[in-house]
């Protein structure tokens, strides 16, 4: 079998751990920064092994919906989610603008601490894909640091404005 095609962000916060670890699991702080150029609503956020995030991104009147299910929590260093685009009742669907996007992503968030900054990695696979859902995926990992690197900036920003 081939390897998954596997989106890697790693990014460094001029923060402790702790409070960067806080930006990911208080509703919130998250919300700040989470879906640049959006506003993002979230309407459950349980961050516990079977617990959910539930998360409306809207513009206009406009709305797509998240469900993420995390699957591991060790504070402050490690979180393990299954991604999901959701219908309105917040069940996985398909994504409305490409069909053959996968309809469930492990993503994996780890918090390493390295003299006073927190050193962040996201890494984001399909998960029980098809091969044309990681054929989607493969095509787009080109464009994925658009938003999530704006996120990470709203978020420096934000810790930077937390600290001060």
């Amino acid at each position: 079998m081939s390897e998954l095609p596997t989106y890697v962000l790693e990014r460094e916060f001029d923060a402790p751990r702790e409070l960067v670890w806080r930006t990911w699991t208080e509703a919130d702080l998250l919300s700040h920064w989470y879906g640049p150029g959006v506003e993002t609503v979230i309407h459950k956020l349980d961050v516990a092994p079977g617990g959910v995030w539930l998360n409306e991104m809207k513009w206009g009147e406009t709305s797509n919906f998240e469900r993420m299910e995390y699957i591991e929590v060790e504070p402050p260093a490690r979180l393990v989610w299954l991604h999901s685009i959701a219908n309105a009742e917040w069940e996985a669907a398909a994504n409305p603008m490409m069909p053959d996007w996968p309809r469930v992503l492990l993503t994996t968030v780890t918090f390493a601490e390295k003299d006073g900054k927190t050193l962040l990695k996201l890494i984001w696979q399909p998960h029980n894909a098809s091969p044309a859902e990681l054929a989607c995926f493969a095509a787009a990992m080109a464009g994925m640091d658009k938003g999530w690197v704006s996120g990470m900036d709203m978020l420096a920003e934000m810790l930077a404005e937390m600290q001060s």
